[in-house]
């Protein structure tokens, strides 16, 4: 699945959207519901014409009202069941939509949540909220009342049809000759407007997008001063959705009066054949009165029909985006097996988690990223004591956030095995292992909630006491002291209401509350305050005692006071050793030291 809109068929799919049915059938009770009221309130509908007939036939044209007690009786009650009848199905439908949607949106969300990293490494945010939220709302919108509306209408032009013929063949064949004309215009301006509206989409798409850059980007747009270009491209995007709109408004007002004059052709022959009919008295006035109505009735089931066709393929785009989501393949999966003991990560087993004590080993292990040719590990073999913390030192893409990568088993090796505590990770369930590290990125993500509450994802049972000894234990307890209202502080959408230093410290505590057997730390001292790197380093020398940790640094202080350096170029160990031992080696790892120490120092 890509992020860009592709182009899609301007037919009607019934095999794409046959691919809804597993979400619809939970709703058979509702769709029954709505179909049967329907079809009452088509016939009912399609029944007025023949009180307008009887009306003529036997009160105005005998001139007198004998028997207008009981049709007024039985004209209302058909009035009430109509109206009952669109009460209902209007209420049922509305449940259709506001059950499919979020049915839609349950399985997007799940999906999503057992597809891996590299997945979201191709895919923006904004592009998969747009599929579980936009797209899903229209297809719940197009099944629950479109389709009915296309019920609705069909019902009703099968319900006239046979009531005309039941009054007059010739005549009803002369008003249905109508039909087909109307269906090729309204074809013919429908298709156009499918393609019209469909590249009036994707320029709304453009729009939503240059907002988002320009909101999340306003920061660095005001740095380098180019609010002028941005104004610019964003009137030309707009000047573009003006005219594609006006073009849109014009063709379907154009399409109107068409249709009504095939429509008044319609009700000219009626008129015309009907007219000779009762001048012959081959016809009652009645029957030419009902005519008329179906008459100048029958357009409006063969528009709503085109209207809803034209709707379902201008949908079909969603369906698709929707389908590709949950198509996606889940390339990092456990086994039925697993399942079954350990739990999935949404109905984790806990109870049946054997503890971890941290030691990992990396067996023969030769990975590339998805896409590529090119290995990042061949033949890698590297074992690793519970409790060591060691340090992966070497030039950008050498392969050290991989090795991380595929401890933390967001990937797996092409060949070869990853093991934990002696057991290769592929034996027990990814949350078992994920729920055992504590990860700490070089941009942290603070959910929209307080200090309190995104310390306590890491552990959800965490008391309030709990919370307040993690955020102690890695002095953020800091961050939530200078604020008024402490821990119970907002953050803000990603934390940005604090500091990069204080959405680290509050991260560390979060990932601590766990007290995790193995801990990660990835560049997270790379981009903080002399004062929060302090408070870290000092954590950091408390809490990783008697942790397996890795340590991604270019910060001397954090590497230098590791258990194990080990140096990594093209995926293969080149050096590895104590700081002390290596610097006396005066290899490669002496040469990057000594790099890293002049750079500090200036």
């Amino acid at each position: 699945m890509q992020n860009n809109e592709i182009k899609h068929s301007d037919k009607f799919s019934f095999s794409l959207w046959k691919r809804l049915w597993p979400y619809i059938k939970t709703l058979k009770k509702e769709l029954t519901i709505v179909a049967i009221f329907l079809v009452i309130s088509s016939v009912c509908e399609a029944s007025y014409p023949l009180f307008t007939r009887y009306v003529v036939n036997n009160f105005i044209g005998e001139e007198h009202t004998n028997g207008l007690a009981v049709f007024v009786v039985i004209f209302a009650l058909v009035i009430l069941m109509q109206g009952f009848s669109v009460m209902f199905f209007s209420r049922f439908s509305m449940v259709i939509e506001m059950k499919l949607g979020p049915s839609l949106k349950r399985a997007c969300f799940t999906h999503l949540q057992k597809l891996p990293i590299d997945f979201y490494s191709k895919n923006s945010v904004g592009y998969l909220i747009a599929r579980v939220m936009s797209d899903t709302d229209r297809i719940a919108g197009m099944i629950s009342w479109g389709l009915m509306d296309f019920i609705w209408g069909m019902v009703y032009l099968l319900g006239t049809i046979i009531f005309m013929l039941t009054m007059s063949t010739k005549l009803t064949l002369l008003v249905i000759m109508v039909i087909p004309l109307t269906i090729l215009v309204i074809y013919l301006f429908q298709r156009k407007l499918v393609v019209i509206n469909r590249h009036v989409r994707e320029i709304n798409s453009k729009i939503t997008g240059a907002y988002n850059e320009s909101i999340t980007g306003a920061k660095t747009a005001k740095t380098l001063v180019v609010e002028e270009r941005f104004t610019e491209e964003f009137k030309e995007i707009t000047a573009d959705m003006e005219r594609q709109s006006v073009r849109t408004n014009i063709i379907s007002a154009s399409m109107g009066p068409i249709v009504m004059f095939l429509g008044s052709i319609a009700v000219g022959v009626v008129l015309y054949r009907g007219g000779v009919l009762v001048s012959e008295q081959l016809m009652e006035y009645g029957m030419l009165s009902a005519f008329i109505s179906y008459a100048v009735g029958i357009i409006e089931p063969v528009q709503q029909g085109a209207r809803t066709l034209t709707r379902a393929i201008t949908t079909q785009p969603c369906v698709e985006r929707v389908m590709a989501v949950l198509d996606e393949p889940v390339t990092l999966f456990d086994t039925p097996e697993v399942i079954e003991k350990y739990g999935d990560e949404i109905n984790p087993k806990r109870e049946n988690w054997e503890p971890i004590t941290g030691e990992l080993e990396f067996e023969n292990v030769n990975f590339r990223y998805p896409g590529t040719e090119k290995y990042i590990l061949r033949d890698f073999n590297l074992k690793i004591p519970k409790g060591t913390t060691v340090a992966l030192v070497g030039e950008t893409g050498a392969g050290k956030s991989t090795i991380v990568n595929l401890a933390c088993r967001f990937y797996e090796p092409e060949s070869g095995r990853v093991l934990v505590d002696g057991r290769d990770v592929k034996e027990r369930s990814q949350l078992w292992l994920h729920s055992s590290i504590g990860y700490m990125l070089q941009d942290p993500h603070l959910f929209s909630g307080t200090i309190a509450e995104n310390i306590r994802y890491g552990r959800m049972d965490a008391t309030d006491e709990e919370v307040q000894r993690a955020a102690k234990l890695v002095s953020a307890d800091t961050v939530a002291n200078r604020m008024a209202d402490g821990f119970n502080t907002q953050v803000g959408e990603g934390g940005g209401a604090l500091s990069t230093g204080e959405k680290q410290l509050v991260s560390f505590a979060r990932a601590m509350i766990a007290d995790p057997p193995i801990f990660i730390l990835d560049e997270a001292t790379s981009s903080i305050d002399t004062e929060t790197e302090r408070l870290i380093q000092s954590a950091i020398d408390n809490v990783l005692q008697s942790r397996t940790s890795f340590i991604i640094a270019h910060r001397l202080s954090t590497i230098a006071k590791a258990d194990l350096i080990i140096v990594i170029d093209s995926g293969e160990i080149v050096e590895m050793g104590t700081h002390s031992g290596l610097i006396g080696k005066r290899g490669r790892y002496y040469h990057l030291y000594e790099a890293m120490r002049i750079r500090e120092s200036t």
